[in-house]
């Protein structure tokens, strides 16, 4: 009896540490009461803006700037996901978090509950297109007239519609009903070429730019409209520290640092070509691949292989994300694999590290006896996160496919989870991912591998 009674004291203390706030406390919990549970609870969406998991790392702009302001209040940062806006303004009002820090569309209706805060931003919808040798891209909306556009069935083809109409008709809008394509799917296929046109906001577009820098985005469609962060009215000490924070900050350095990983450095490496093939060389790395691949059974071409896709065999490359070396290992990982501190670049180091790393990934595909098979979940793994690739193989058992197959199976998955409709399906537990790099990523590595393999000898 008395270990039930300890027992359910604990459970009560660890409900207290953060409650969640009822109708009535709403007109109570402000700044003050965060501080004193130490915590804020932040709303956004799960997506390649605002949050999601990268390498085992919590990424994305908004959660920067949420843990910037978090931190500037000595406050723990929790984040909460919803679906779209109208279930964060829903979950905001039930108390389930503080802070929407998501661009929330400023409107009269929601004017009258909320308190809108922190930086004030401006979006439009724009339409994608490609910069082409021979074609001037489109300067004006009339230009549209006669050309295709291909849109999700949302609001930009309400726009499209609208826009449509106002011009005399003559736009020839194609709605994308695919599940399986997302708008940044869309997005991929004009930088492509395979499509003309697609329509996005403008912070999207300007984050695909920096994958696909041939995209032109200049041509805006829409009116602007004004967004930012938003408090219940409950909370007007809060919406001032936000406000505070945001003029404050605004310009600082960790910031504009933010600012520049997501919308302007671009998210490729530069490729070029091995060394020397006559002499036999793929790298000046290469014995460093061959002394460590042989610890985990690995031809050391396909390490090599491995390297090149992720740092062009430059030591001192730094990516968007953080990662480092010739290996391009994130922070955290080269701390667990144990490379000693300031020796990230380090060759020799950062390729043991990998080594380890990639022992360890391996360990979690036990199950999977053929070992061609098991190394595309490895690398998979090695550049997404185990979580995300755990995820596709959830959803690859769920609708009947073999979880223990690469291609044609659980890659088809990978590609799927930046589709809303499968990384909220509740076998999904690490939410929304990019998988269009992972795809190619394992496809490239494992490509440019058999061609060392012809070139290169043992």
């Amino acid at each position: 009896m008395k270990q039930i009674s300890l027992w359910l004291l604990a459970c009560i203390c660890m409900l207290s540490c953060r409650p969640k706030v009822s109708n009535s406390d709403n007109l109570h919990y402000d700044l003050p009461q965060m501080q004193d549970s130490g915590v804020l609870v932040v709303l956004t969406l799960n997506s390649s803006i605002s949050y999601f998991d990268y390498r085992g790392e919590p990424m994305g702009f908004q959660y920067e700037l949420a843990k910037q302001f978090a931190e500037s209040l000595g406050l723990k940062l929790e984040i909460k996901t919803g679906r779209n806006t109208r279930q964060l303004v829903q979950m905001l009002r039930q108390g389930e978090g503080d802070l929407i820090a998501y661009p929330l569309p400023i409107t009269r209706i929601l004017k009258d509950s909320l308190l809108y805060c922190g930086e004030e931003i401006i979006t439009h919808q724009v339409l994608v297109q490609r910069n082409r040798k021979k074609v001037k891209p489109l300067t004006n909306v009339t230009e549209l007239v006669g050309k295709t556009v291909h849109t999700k069935p949302d609001k930009h083809l309400s726009r499209l519609n609208n826009l449509n109409d106002e011009l005399g008709g003559g736009i020839l809008i194609q709605p994308v009903d695919n599940d399986s394509l997302s708008i940044e799917d869309l997005i991929a296929q004009v930088a492509s070429g395979e499509i003309d046109y697609t329509v996005c906001d403008n912070e999207l577009a300007r984050l695909n730019k920096s994958y696909y820098p041939q995209l032109n985005i200049s041509l805006a469609i829409s009116f602007d409209q004004r967004a930012s962060w938003a408090v219940r009215q409950s909370s007007p000490l809060l919406a001032e520290a936000a406000n505070k924070w945001h003029h404050e900050n605004a310009t600082s350095p960790a910031y504009q640092a933010s600012t520049k990983r997501y919308f302007e450095n671009s998210k490729r490496t530069p490729q070029g070509s091995i060394l020397s093939i006559k002499e036999g060389k793929i790298s000046h790395y290469d014995s460093l691949f061959k002394k460590y691949a042989e610890e985990i059974g690995w031809d050391w071409r396909l390490l090599a292989s491995l390297a090149y896709t992720e740092s062009n065999f430059d030591t001192t490359a730094v990516s968007w994300a953080g990662a480092k070396g010739l290996m391009q290992l994130m922070p955290h990982t080269a701390k667990v694999m144990g490379v000693p501190e300031g020796k990230e670049q380090n060759p020799e180091e950062s390729v043991k590290a990998a080594t380890k790393y990639l022992k360890q990934i391996s360990r979690s595909f036990s199950r999977i006896e053929d070992p061609n098979e098991k190394i595309k979940f490895v690398l998979a793994s090695y550049n997404a996160g185990l979580g995300h690739i755990f995820d596709a193989m959830a959803l690859a058992e769920k609708y009947g496919k073999d979880k223990y197959k690469w291609d044609g199976n659980v890659a088809d998955y990978v590609l799927l989870k930046s589709n809303e409709e499968y990384y909220t399906d509740p076998v999904c537990r690490n939410g929304y991912f990019r998988g269009r790099e992972t795809f190619n990523f394992v496809k490239d590595i494992l490509s440019r591998t058999e061609t060392y393999k012809q070139k290169i000898k043992e």
